[in-house]
């Protein structure tokens, strides 16, 4: 294998794989020794590539403009589109014209027959039934939970009685019938999950829950998941 093919593998595992990777673990997917992979790391490196890490705590790849641009399998993009095209009818206003101009930019950095092939994608999203709109800026909720920070609103149930919550926003999941919001609720010190369309008057708080966040969102996905498997294990009984 040339040294540019083997350079081109190591960027592709560093991108694809779990981050951060060592170099035993790189060494043993290009078939090469650990030293090899560090004198690789260090020519990325000056091409202009960002790789945070150092030897003995793996390496991450963090994507630099200068770098060549991935390509993609025909199936590959496919994906992409019809990804992106779900967000533009899902997604809230941000998110939307997000994914128009994510479009926009892969149309235009594409080899002209994938472009064309993007232009006149096969795939399409739509919803004829959408979920409720928001009542809410989904874009500062979503900076919030990036952030880390407990946010503050009012809620009104199903039964429609309203109570004024403070939210250790975990994640935004985008449903069939609504749009919601995972959540440590203070007021009922536990796990919650609040409709985008029944929070009121948000505002996001000083009060920081860093670095807690992808552990508790470990651990409520892992009782949704479990809460699931009891359920189909009732039916099938």
């Amino acid at each position: 294998m040339s040294r540019t093919a083997r350079l081109f593998q190591l960027m592709q595992a560093l991108r694809s794989g779990p981050s951060p990777r060592t170099s035993e673990q790189l060494a043993q997917d290009l078939g090469v020794s650990a030293r090899t992979i560090h004198r690789d790391i260090d020519a990325l490196r000056g091409l202009g590539a960002v790789i945070d890490g150092e030897a003995g705590f793996g390496f991450t790849l963090i994507e630099d403009a200068t770098l060549p641009p991935l390509g993609f399998t025909d199936d590959e993009l496919e994906a992409l589109v019809l990804g992106l095209r779900e967000v533009q009818v899902i997604g809230d206003p941000a998110l939307s014209d997000a994914a128009s101009a994510a479009l926009r930019k892969l149309q235009g950095r594409l080899p002209q027959r994938q472009s064309h092939r993007l232009s006149h994608a096969v795939l399409a999203a739509t919803r004829f039934n959408r979920p409720p709109a928001p009542t809410i800026d989904v874009a500062v909720l979503r900076q919030a939970t990036w952030d880390e920070r407990a946010i503050e609103f009012s809620y009104t149930d199903a039964k429609g009685d309203a109570t004024q919550r403070r939210v250790n926003p975990l994640s935004i999941v985008y449903m069939d019938r609504s749009n919601v919001l995972l959540g440590w609720c203070h007021l009922r010190q536990d796990f919650r999950v609040f409709r985008l369309d029944r929070i009121q008057d948000m505002s996001v708080t000083d009060q920081s829950f860093r670095p807690n966040r992808v552990p508790m969102l470990r651990e409520v996905l892992a009782q949704i998941r479990a809460a699931r498997d009891a359920q189909e294990r009732d039916e099938d009984a």
